[in-house]
């Protein structure tokens, strides 16, 4: 169905930055970016999800 593959290191550390601050975010250590809390995480896992479908990501 999906030819997956892992995804390269600059990806999946974006990825864990990303929702690593939507994380922090939520539980109020960076107060400028608890609006954007739910989205950081979602966009962290996006980037993880096309880190995984593409392989020159």
């Amino acid at each position: 169905m999906f030819n997956l593959s892992a995804p390269s290191t600059g990806t999946y550390f974006l990825s864990l930055l990303l929702g690593g601050l939507g994380v922090a975010a939520k539980l109020h250590y960076i107060p400028a970016l608890v609006p954007y809390a739910f989205w950081l995480v979602c966009a962290g896992l996006v980037v993880l999800l096309l880190g995984n479908l593409f392989k020159s990501l």
